[in-house]
């Protein structure tokens, strides 16, 4: 791990910490000083591998779960952390779902599980942390590239990742005199366990040659600018929308 302490006596939580882009986001922030909370819903014992490997390097961590596409528990976690931590200076939202169906064959429940967790979720977390977010703190949401692209079966978790864009912008305006920076990374193809597992060789050698770098972009590289949008650095920056996919137009 890094051995800057930028972070150093900040608490942070991570929404779906324990694997991926979240996990990565999580075990860069420990890195860099800050207390982490590890969120999970389903993968617990890959949530407490990340506190494990967050707890080896000499950083600390608390494991939070909650099923954030239900609006009670989203609340409920704000007020767990708030018992734990006290204040919270950064919340990085990142858990979230996506399906990919033709627009006829979209049922509600199918357009409300994306938009229960992607949307609501993050609202109402959002709504709930930011009573005992310090002056000065960070939010993050993770976003998509989707947002930029013509992807056909991608209308519904397109949608719940524009939503999530438009939040930003007004709350950002919304915390601005509490100096408190809002800010979207939107990835590209990032090579997540679950994307080497659904997709073809072929077709991820195919995103990869449409980016400059002529690679997917990996974790690491995602949590990076996670953490450069919570250092002092980046104090000038909100509002703001990092595409963190390797050049891809």
């Amino acid at each position: 791990m890094n051995s800057q302490q930028n972070l150093h006596s900040k608490t942070a939580l991570v929404t779906g910490a324990s694997r991926g882009i979240g996990r990565a986001i999580a075990l860069k922030l420990a890195s860099q000083g800050a207390r982490v909370g590890v969120h999970f819903n389903s993968g617990e014992n890959e949530a407490r591998k990340v506190l494990e490997e967050i707890e080896e390097s000499g950083a600390k961590g608390v494991l939070f779960g909650a099923n954030l596409s239900q609006v009670e528990a989203a609340k409920q976690l704000a007020n767990e952390v708030e018992m734990k931590f006290g204040k919270l200076d950064i919340l990085v939202n990142n858990a979230g779902w996506a399906d990919f169906q033709p627009l006829g064959e979209i049922a509600e429940n199918d357009f409300d599980a994306i938009f229960d967790l992607n949307v609501k979720g993050v609202f109402f977390l959002t709504q709930a942390a930011s009573r005992f977010l310090n002056d000065g703190g960070r939010i993050i949401t993770i976003s998509s590239g989707i947002t930029r692209a013509n992807v056909a079966r991608g209308s519904v978790y397109t949608g719940s990742k524009a939503a999530v864009e438009g939040f930003t912008k007004s709350w950002a305006a919304e915390f601005g005199p509490r100096q408190i920076t809002v800010n979207v990374v939107s990835p590209g193809m990032t090579e997540t366990d679950l994307l080497l597992k659904v997709t073809p060789r072929e077709s991820l050698d195919a995103m990869a040659a449409q980016t400059p770098l002529g690679r997917l972009g990996k974790p690491d590289d995602i949590a990076d600018v996670v953490a450069f949008l919570c250092s002092d650095e980046a104090r000038w920056l909100t509002a703001q929308n990092l595409l963190a996919n390797g050049g891809v137009g």
